[in-house]
């Protein structure tokens, strides 16, 4: 079964690690098809700081007993002890660098799927966009696709440079290594099919087409995401005209 929504379906992103990492195998895939034979496209990891982006599950185990949590021992009680897991502080994330086939050393696009972890915390948001000062610097094409409505979006410039008509409400941004100062964006809308977009290569390639809605398509249907729950409202809630059409959406489609 299909999604309900046209575009993003905004109820995934309260299962976005599963999504996330769908997406970026996806892709890779899809890009890798693409490339000439002297580029490969590979999924690479880092590490940030969690700080309670994520629920931490702690799983409790109890000792096995008799019944009772104490036992006398002359006038001392033995208190049984509980087991507590204590949860990672760090969670690994993955995204997509296009490199030189020879060496596989020399960078020449990255591709980033945001993940929640990227835009809630100061530490992360730092981060990430350090690294793509890097990039810059280096001459590294820059690719960021934003299809999470959570967190303070990271725009590659002052946000009053964007016009009105281009906030929408996710968002994809390119920055090609040899454009200093000039970045494409494309508008994402909620209630529009996602866009093709292109990835730059080197200056003297042609760019490989990226198409957004096929991916999220494939992502829901592999990940049997027929069984969300769309009765209740999208965490983050929808803005009030968005829900409203939501709404309707999921009554047309029979989903509450």
């Amino acid at each position: 079964m299909k999604s309900p929504f046209p575009g993003m379906d905004p109820y995934l992103e309260k299962h976005w690690r599963d999504v996330h990492a769908s997406l970026i195998i996806y892709s890779r895939d899809r890009i890798q098809e693409q490339l000439p034979n002297s580029l490969r496209c590979r999924v690479e990891e880092r590490v940030v700081l969690e700080d309670q982006v994520y629920p931490n599950v702690r799983v409790i185990e109890r000792t096995p007993s008799n019944g009772t949590s104490s036992a006398a021992v002359g006038t001392a009680l033995l208190e049984e002890p509980i087991y507590v897991h204590i949860p990672d502080e760090s969670v690994t994330e993955t995204y997509l660098e296009i490199v030189d086939g020879a060496t596989g050393k020399k960078i020449i696009t990255i591709i980033e799927f945001l993940s929640v972890t990227n835009k809630l915390t100061e530490a992360n948001r730092e981060q990430y966009v350090q690294k793509r000062k890097n990039a810059r610097k280096a001459g590294v094409s820059f690719v960021e696709i934003d299809l999470l409505r959570q967190g303070e979006r990271l725009v590659p410039f002052p946000p009053s440079s964007l016009p009105e008509s281009h906030r929408s409400t996710y968002q994809v941004f390119v920055e090609r290594g040899w454009e200093a100062h000039r970045v494409a964006v494309y508008r994402v809308p909620l209630r529009n099919v996602l866009p093709t977009i292109k990835i730059p290569l080197r200056p003297t390639d042609a760019e490989a087409l990226l198409e957004l809605q096929p991916l999220i398509d494939k992502c829901y249907a592999n990940g049997r995401y027929e069984d969300l729950d769309y009765t209740h409202p999208s965490l983050p809630p929808l803005e009030k005209d968005d829900a409203e059409w939501a709404k309707e959406l999921l009554r047309a489609a029979g989903r509450v």
